[in-house]
């Protein structure tokens, strides 16, 4: 499989590894559009959410839990997470990631 983030996840391509463990890794986004910008990825292939099985529940639990642990690691009080679902989308790469986003501050970052 041709897949940017399945090279990433199996350490062929190499990446900022923030944290990881037997089913995700989170690394940093190459291109940040935040101050804080990580990718948190399943190390197993799925597309997108638009892709998902009703067995991948754990896994997408274990990607929004392991962006709260890291967001607390890294401080952030506040922070976005993120799923971009198909080009339309704007997902870009064709693995399931959620984008964790922060490190603005109040004064200059407001909704």
């Amino acid at each position: 499989m041709d897949c940017l983030f399945c090279k990433i996840s199996n350490g062929e391509l190499s990446s900022e590894t923030v944290y990881e463990d037997l089913d995700v890794k989170v690394f940093k986004d190459s291109h940040p559009k935040a101050p804080v910008h990580l990718l948190v990825i399943p190390k197993e292939h799925i597309q997108s959410i638009a892709h998902l099985e009703a067995n991948h529940t754990g896994i997408i639990a274990k990607l929004i839990y392991t962006a709260k642990r890291v967001a607390s690691e890294k401080g952030l009080q506040g922070y976005k997470l993120v799923f971009n679902v198909g080009r339309e989308g704007g997902q870009v790469v064709d693995h399931l990631h959620l984008h964790l986003l922060g490190g603005w501050s109040k004064v200059n970052h407001e909704l």
